[in-house]
């Protein structure tokens, strides 16, 4: 069963869509596996530690903004006649 004509995306979105799973994969995991490896301290805080609580959370934020503002391009693109409820243009 194919989606509506409406419903599909533009070719870029589900590029952009798989780079950023890649990167989502890539800081979930890749950060985690090599973080024994990383011997540096900042103001004597591991910095090993710093990059698996507080980086991984930065790269998810960035994550969703990134996916956030492509799919309102994506909206845009698809329906450049159309004004969102509220806009008061």
């Amino acid at each position: 069963m194919q989606p509506a004509d409406d419903l599909r995306l533009p070719r870029g979105a589900a590029w952009v869509r798989a780079a950023l799973l890649a990167l989502w994969a890539a800081a979930s995991f890749g950060v985690a596996f090599f973080a024994r490896d990383i011997d540096l301290f900042v103001a004597r805080w591991p910095l090993n530690f710093w990059l698996l609580a507080q980086g991984g959370v930065l790269v998810f934020l960035l994550i969703v903004m990134v996916y956030a503002w492509v799919m309102n391009q994506a909206d845009r693109a698809q329906a450049p006649g159309e004004r969102a409820e509220g806009d008061g243009r």
